[in-house]
């Protein structure tokens, strides 16, 4: 379980930023003639059929942006990480190792994956299947990019648009809650129970920034790795305000077993009960859901 927590965390979102950071500053690029569009993302400029019919999505947060833009229709198959909405039609392709000849089996018209790994875009082309390559975000104008991207991708520019604008008006809400609480309270966000953590160079960081919160993870990091691992003395003695948990379905931790770790009841966060357990898909992918996570963050705020 705590391998396949890195995995979905650490191979989905940090290796996904090095290819956001690259290419995916100028996307949501459309250009359209009678029968196509294109689109800009990670990969380059994408032709598109438009609009196509069979969509196959390699990323979870993809599915679930799809389904938001009223695209669901059109997915015949997502990977099996794609666990949201429950209607998604998930099978046992995999993102985290794709297989070409697998996907073409589904007869797609594109195909959306968050990293080009084992070489399936190239490998997808010669079959001439277009492919979107959709990486992790780092920030939320990303997120928007990304979701402009499918919109034009699929006929749903609208939606997509709708959809942005939703989420802007909900982060607002969520942060208005908590206005009053904003300040520079520390925080400890967890990824598994061997004390891997992120800082706010990730989607989830800037989120976390977002309400004036600080990363006791900032101070422990490395150049090139957002996700460092921490331990058990450093954590204590950075004593944060707030600790969030995103191993509780993976690795079955809760805020009463944190509160069992040797001198963690000492620390703030626990004394005060200040300990957050979080849904993992929301706190591991950078779509729709994102509000959810926002406001798991606004509810412990206001607790303070």
């Amino acid at each position: 379980m705590r391998k396949h927590l890195l995995r979905a965390v650490a191979v989905t979102l940090s290796a996904g930023m090095l290819l956001t950071a690259c290419a995916n500053t100028s996307s949501s690029t459309e250009a359209k003639t009678a029968d196509s569009v294109i689109v800009r993302a990670a990969n380059g400029d994408v032709r598109i059929a438009a609009p196509p019919k069979r969509i196959v999505s390699l990323s979870p947060t993809a599915t679930e942006m799809l389904f938001s833009i009223d695209a669901g229709k059109q997915v015949v198959a997502a990977d099996d990480q794609s666990s949201y909405p429950k209607n998604a039609p998930r099978t046992k392709l995999s993102g985290l190792s794709p297989s070409a000849d697998a996907i073409a089996q589904y007869r797609p018209d594109l195909v959306v994956i968050d990293a080009d790994r084992n070489g399936v875009v190239s490998a997808l082309n010669k079959l001439r299947v277009p492919v979107l390559v959709e990486p992790a975000a780092t920030n939320l104008d990303e997120s928007y990019d990304q979701i402009a991207d499918l919109g034009i991708a699929t006929g749903h520019s609208k939606q997509a648009s709708q959809l942005a604008s939703r989420l802007k008006q909900q982060l607002a809400t969520a942060l208005d809650r908590v206005k009053d609480k904003l300040s520079r309270h520390s925080y400890y966000h967890e990824v598994d129970n061997t004390y891997y953590s992120l800082t706010s160079k990730t989607f989830l960081g800037s989120i976390y920034s977002m309400f004036g919160l600080s990363n006791i993870a900032d101070a422990a990091a490395v150049a090139g790795n957002n996700y460092p691992q921490l331990n058990s003395e450093y954590i204590v003695r950075a004593n944060p305000d707030l600790i969030l948990l995103a191993d509780v379905q993976c690795c079955g931790q809760s805020a009463v077993a944190v509160g069992k770790r040797p001198g963690w009841n000492q620390m703030r966060a626990v004394s005060k009960q200040h300990v957050v357990e979080l849904d993992a898909d929301s706190a591991s992918r950078w779509g729709p859901r994102i509000v959810e996570f926002a406001q798991a963050v606004a509810a412990a705020l206001q607790k303070f």
